[in-house]
């Protein structure tokens, strides 16, 4: 899977890897500009993909596996046409079957930018979110779900908010902390973060690929404010840098005491040496 080396921002990712259906995904973001805030007009009935343990962020583009049959033949017939879906996240990603209930109604209008037919059976299906959206009611279930949905629209900060600016760089300064502290995170992953110029789009980014449970990424796509999630992702970030010192000070300490240990027990080796 290949993309545009223009693109240099898809082709790294944070932590937190999730699943939607039986595969694995990474965290990608765009370096387009977002259509969210433009004069693009989406429908207001979409066809609904459930995502598994998958909250899609506006301006972020993830490949999913996908298994389920209402899902398989609703991407293959959007693809066909104007590729927009709504993908909403499932509140218990252990239901096989979802109904409109059971999932958030919370979600981002994305747009399929490739389907991918595997050579073992599988297909994959890579969205772009493009904007939030909030669920309104079920239009039909068959042969998948179509929901009539009310597009959001971010709130921003009032221009020279010296505050948000500040919250923006605090959350920028806490990831390269983060990929810096943690052994599975490429160092290259610093390049994006560093690159990102859009406030917008690191929030999102860096939520789309903390590394927290789903209910919390969908706590923050919940989040109208820019300024509110920025402070709540900022949380998130402060407690998971915590954790990775705490952690590394136990690895230094586990060190020393190991060195401290293999330094008596040659000296109690060579002093018996000596005895004999």
């Amino acid at each position: 899977m290949k993309f545009n080396k223009k693109k240099s921002l898809e082709e790294v990712f944070l932590p937190g890897s999730m699943e939607e259906e039986e595969g694995g995904i990474i965290q990608l973001i765009s370096d387009e500009e977002d259509p969210a805030d433009g004069d693009v007009v989406y429908p207001d009935h979409l066809p609904v993909l459930p995502l598994r343990n998958t909250v899609l962020f506006p301006g972020v583009i993830i490949p999913i596996s996908v298994g389920r049959d209402k899902s398989l033949a609703l991407v293959r017939d959007v693809y066909k046409k104007d590729k927009i879906i709504g993908a909403l996240a499932q509140v218990d990603p252990n239901i096989d079957n979802p109904g409109i209930n059971d999932l958030n109604r919370i979600g981002t209008i994305a747009q399929i930018i490739k389907l991918l037919e595997m050579p073992d059976g599988s297909t994959y299906a890579i969205i772009q979110g493009k904007a939030r959206f909030e669920l309104k009611d079920l239009v039909s279930e068959d042969p998948y779900m179509v929901a009539r949905v009310n597009r959001l629209k971010d709130k921003y900060p009032k221009e020279g908010d010296h505050e948000f600016e500040a919250l923006v760089q605090s959350l920028k300064e806490l990831s390269l902390k983060i990929i810096d502290l943690s052994s599975n995170i490429p160092q290259e992953a610093s390049f994006a973060v560093k690159n990102i110029e859009s406030p917008k789009f690191l929030i999102n980014f860096i939520s789309a690929n903390a590394n927290v449970n789903s209910k919390e990424k969908q706590e923050l796509l919940n989040i109208d404010n820019l300024k509110e999630r920025g402070i709540k992702l900022l949380q998130f970030l402060s407690k998971e840098v915590q954790m990775l010192e705490l952690k590394r000070d136990i690895q230094s300490k586990v060190k020393v005491d190991l060195e401290q240990q293999q330094r008596e027990f040659l000296l109690h080796q060579q002093m018996k040496t000596i005895q004999d």
